[in-house]
């Protein structure tokens, strides 16, 4: 795409949209089917056969789930539709933050009948920390137990929201026949010999109608609520016309104020394409988002360009890959344009960098691209130092765009390579996962010289191991997972420390006095000043910083990072001779590691959010099982039948428990665990 063949409004045309659900809610079969209609692949692939297009990676395919975001590029009508698919299961939540980061619009799909599950929720709450306007999938209407007016409750409920169906289906269950067009008053009927590549539009039965005309009511008088031009036609009775309507409904998805609703089957291809009409309708383009902000910087004042391949350079590192041993860095162009050879400023990094190749991607296949503009996501080659959640731009006119989140490890194994040569192997290797996976931490053990890996679950580091074992081929042993704990304190404590001492031919001096209280969960950790810094050296300061923040990565107790506490800085001294950086950030680490001693610290671990969804028969067995754990029951309800079980339950405990489960309920118990928090159970 050359900028000077660029129509004037091609950033309208954009969506970049992603899919988001819990897992086994048919997102990426939805992505198969909408690539299908969009003519990008000739054939539909099925994840249950492991032929899936998105689920490239051996491990996706063996275990049937998503566990990395894939991206693809596919047209719809006069629109470019970027994807991302991302995955289901909690261990990768990271995957599914990134890409929504980047993201301008999602689309919500959920089980018909499991309706908003833990997942769903967790990923739902992550787009709405970036104010993502949103439509809803109902996936598996022929399914068993569907209700689709259950599960438009439960996101009114859970996710506080306003869904409005713009489509219904005409049926449930083993009932199914297909969807209704509420905004058309149309009954859609996919033709089954062509995989539901065509569908005719077919009027209504009298009885249909009335079903229609009670959602097409509904819709009505949800839409006269965001708009008074609407309202004042719908209180009179006036036709309110097509174009009309999309334009209200536009316009409160934008806003946030509604989320249209489609229903249908992905696996019986019944309902795909109205999904990718709202798209195109509903959902915006870049530049009917709020413009993205950074920083200078330099100045630190706030800064931003705009929307335009004129405008200066504005991009995002939001994920890494590695194939065959080269990195591809994903980013998404806020602002400006990219070419292959041009020179780009990591202004995370303070380094430049420059473009080798850009590519626009499909899942693991690259199309190579000369241009890379505003609104797109591509991958580029080249980038030796850019690591997830870098800013990229240019040096004469720099941005900081904020870091994607970071996520704290629940669970760590250690690593013990069979010789010395496996040893190197497996450094390089986690080396380029590590760029790969932020959630992914590696270091050794003190004591014991071996190397421990940290992460986000059980199936993250099973995941892990597997592809380090099948995809480079490194042998190891690998002992039992192993709980990661945090440290905090309990109550306020003050303490003093003076660092005198000669190292090397220098004298070194500093005194230090701080003040350590708790803060709340999850509220990080604060440093205060209570002495008036610009009194002071500024390399002094840094280095009482820097001698804090290094005391908070070892605990007292047992050396596992400090978290949610508030440190006081409340007096320097200094001597004449000897005052030095190394003595300030010696006193400041002793000091601290005084005063979280005297502070009652306290050990902090990962709390399980645990939904077990059982019949009625093994209730007893269930709940006795959660109490051997040491679970604490918070709820319990029926849902279609079943009953749900709700606890909190600490990680340490919950080993193997899903095997303990089926044992107990002769399989027909399913288990859904997400983390809560770190906290004292």
């Amino acid at each position: 795409m050359k900028t000077s063949a660029l129509p004037g409004n091609y950033l309208k045309k954009i969506r970049n949209i992603g899919i988001i659900a819990h897992i086994d809610a048919g997102k990426t079969t939805l992505t198969e089917r909408i690539l299908f209609y969009a003519r990008k692949i000739h054939r539909m692939g099925e994840v249950h056969e492991g032929t899936a297009t998105m689920d490239y990676l051996p491990a996706e395919q063996e275990r049937g789930i998503t566990i990395v975001s894939a991206c693809t590029t596919c047209g719809w009508k006069d629109k470019i539709i970027n994807i991302i698919d991302t995955p289901g299961h909690v261990d990768f939540t990271i995957e599914v933050d990134r890409a929504l980061r980047v993201l301008d619009g999602v689309i919500g799909v959920f089980c018909a009948v499991g309706g908003v599950e833990p997942q769903s929720e967790t990923v739902w709450k992550q787009s709405e920390k970036y104010h993502i306007p949103k439509i809803a999938f109902i996936n598996k209407m022929d399914r068993i137990g569907a209700s689709f007016e259950t599960v438009l409750e439960a996101m009114r409920q859970k996710l506080q929201v306003t869904p409005v169906p713009i489509q219904v289906p005409l049926g449930e269950g083993e009932d199914f026949k297909g969807v209704i067009d509420v905004l058309r008053m149309e009954k859609l009927k996919f033709n089954p010999d062509d995989q539901g590549r065509t569908f005719e539009r077919i009027p209504l039965t009298g009885e249909e109608e009335t079903y229609a005309l009670k959602w097409r009511e509904y819709l009505f008088e949800q839409l006269a609520e965001i708009d008074d031009t609407l309202l004042e036609a719908y209180l009179e009775g006036q036709e309110v016309s097509l174009d009309e309507v999309n334009r209200v409904l536009r316009k409160g998805t934008l806003e946030l104020k509604i989320v249209p609703v489609l229903a249908g089957s992905a696996l019986k291809n019944t309902g795909i394409q109205p999904v990718l009409d709202a798209v195109c309708e509903f959902l915006p383009s870049p530049v009917d988002v709020p413009q993205i902000e950074g920083i200078d910087p330099e100045t630190k004042e706030k800064k931003s360009f705009p929307v335009s391949h004129k405008s200066a350079l504005s991009a995002l590192a939001f994920k890494v890959t590695m194939e065959t041993g080269r990195k591809l860095v994903l980013l998404r162009i806020y602002s400006g344009r990219i070419v292959p050879g041009q020179t780009v400023y990591n202004a995370s990094q303070g380094v430049e960098e420059r473009v080798a190749r850009l590519f626009r991607l499909h899942a693991d296949h690259k199309e190579k691209i000369d241009e890379a503009v505003a609104g797109q996501i591509v991958a580029v080659a080249g980038l030796k130092h850019t690591k997830t959640g870098d800013t990229l731009c240019l040096r004469e006119d720099p941005i900081l765009l904020e870091k994607i989140s970071e996520y704290r490890p629940v669970i760590s194994m250690a690593l013990e390579p069979k010789n010395s040569a496996e040893e190197e192997k497996l450094i390089q290797t986690l080396d380029k996962m590590l760029q790969e996976d932020p959630t992914l931490f590696v270091e050794r053990d003190k004591d014991t010289e071996q190397i421990i890996i940290s992460g986000m679950g059980e199936l993250h580091l099973e995941v892990v191991l597997d592809r380090i074992k099948k995809d480079f081929g490194v042998e190891f042993r690998s002992g039992q997972p192993q709980v990661v704990y945090q440290e905090t304190i309990a109550d306020k404590a003050s303490s003093e420390a003076e660092f005198a001492r000669e190292l090397g031919e220098d004298f070194h001096y500093g005194f230090v006095r701080v003040e350590v209280s708790p803060l709340p969960r999850n509220s990080g950790n604060e440093i205060r000043w209570e002495i008036d810094r610009s009194a002071w050296p500024a390399e002094w300061i840094d280095a009482v910083c820097n001698g804090i923040e290094n005391g908070l990565q070892a605990g007292p107790l047992k050396g596992f990072p400090v978290h949610d506490i508030r440190v006081v800085v409340l007096e320097l001294r200094s001597k004449e001779q000897g005052s030095s950086p190394v003595g300030y950030r010696m006193a400041a680490a002793m000091a601290l590691k005084q005063a979280i001693s005297q502070a009652k610290p306290v050990l902090l671990e990962p709390i399980m959010w645990v939904e077990i969804y059982t019949p009625e028969e093994f209730v007893g067995d269930c709940v006795g099982l959660l109490g051997a754990k040491g679970g604490r029951i918070e709820n319990m309800f029926d849902r279609h039948g079943q009953k749900v079980i709700q606890s909190l339950t600490p990680l340490r405990k919950m080993f193997g428990f899903s095997t303990d489960l089926r044992s107990v309920s002769q399989g027909r118990a399913a288990l859904s665990m997400k983390f809560d928090r770190f906290d004292v159970f």
